[in-house]
């Protein structure tokens, strides 16, 4: 019986590999309602390694105050023994969670701006111009250890709030980060709007600030259907970093009935199928994010996740 798996076509133009960066143990379970148990983030992360992911965002320093479902992890970060060939990220909001990272053994961290003034206010307690200079103080900080710091732009394409976002906004707001420090950028579709058109528009952008696609990966949300084509416009552009999170974990808060996040199982199959090297087995990453619906007690909204689990019934 035929076993389902892409079928490998290179297109001309295409990077050869490109690096998933899984965000599913931090972005993805910080949006459950419910708390999982530290051993059980433990063995998702344990098991995304062993399915050849390279690159995995273990939790967040904020406040438990804030995000609850993250308040374990320092006990996280003492319970996982990863290679150092694995990269490994966390991110944190501001110095005293860059103090407890450190102390807790982080290897990079990543810090978080908004490219709209009202996300700005009401996600992260300040404005846009007060979250670069917070971003910039623990980014100077971190770089003074000697960790690499990624940046996150949130709303690059969107806001539920003031509607569409200029270019020239995000890409001045991804200038600013760069000088100040950090090595590379991620440029969040928060809401999911963004299309292949739009991505184009702003990598452009982001080229006439003089910063090398080499540094920019890309944050795509499936809200409205439109990740994966925008995923092949940033390819054609030279984009090799994208985010996802396994099973498709993770949801957008900002639109009714969103899952949000990208399947890294549907990113992987697309890849693959374009002759795109990424490292990870996908029947093994299936049987992660199977295991791991099960243990917070909803299905995975990843078709591929669904697709293969059907072929194999």
């Amino acid at each position: 019986m035929w076993k389902p798996a892409p079928h490998r076509v290179s297109a001309p133009g295409l990077p050869t590999s490109v690096r998933v960066y899984e965000v599913g143990p931090r972005d993805g379970l910080q949006a459950e309602t419910a708390v999982i148990p530290t051993e059980t983030k433990a063995q998702f992360i344990e098991r995304l390694v062993a399915a050849g992911s390279r690159t995995v965002e273990l939790t967040s320093f904020v406040s438990p105050r804030w995000i609850p479902q993250l308040a374990d992890a320092e006990e996280l970060m003492g319970r996982l023994h990863l290679p150092n060939s694995v990269r490994t990220v966390v991110l944190v909001p501001n110095r005293k969670g860059l103090e407890r990272a450190v102390a807790a053994g982080a290897r990079e961290v990543a810090v978080f701006v908004s490219a709209t003034e009202e996300f700005a206010k009401r996600n992260l307690n300040s404005t846009v111009d007060g979250a670069i200079a917070a971003a910039a103080e623990v980014t100077t900080a971190a770089r003074a250890l000697g960790l690499p710091v990624r940046g996150y732009i949130s709303m690059c394409f969107g806001d539920p709030w003031e509607g569409v976002v200029s270019v020239e906004r995000v890409a001045d707001i991804a200038k600013a980060l760069i000088d100040s420090g950090v090595t590379s950028l991620s440029l969040g579709d928060t809401i999911g709007v963004g299309t292949p058109g739009h991505v184009l528009a702003l990598l452009g952008a982001i080229r006439e600030r003089g910063i090398p696609t080499s540094q920019i990966a890309m944050h795509f949300h499936d809200t409205y259907g439109q990740a994966l084509s925008n995923v092949y416009a940033a390819l054609t552009a030279g984009v090799s970093e994208f985010d996802s999170s396994a099973g498709g974990l993770g949801r957008c808060p900002y639109a009714k009935g969103a899952t949000g996040n990208l399947a890294t199982e549907d990113l992987v199959w697309m890849l693959h199928g374009l002759g795109i090297d990424t490292g990870i087995d996908l029947d093994s990453l299936t049987d992660t994010s199977s295991w791991m619906a099960e243990q917070i007690g909803h299905s995975s909204p990843s078709r591929v996740v669904n697709a293969l689990r059907a072929a194999r019934t």
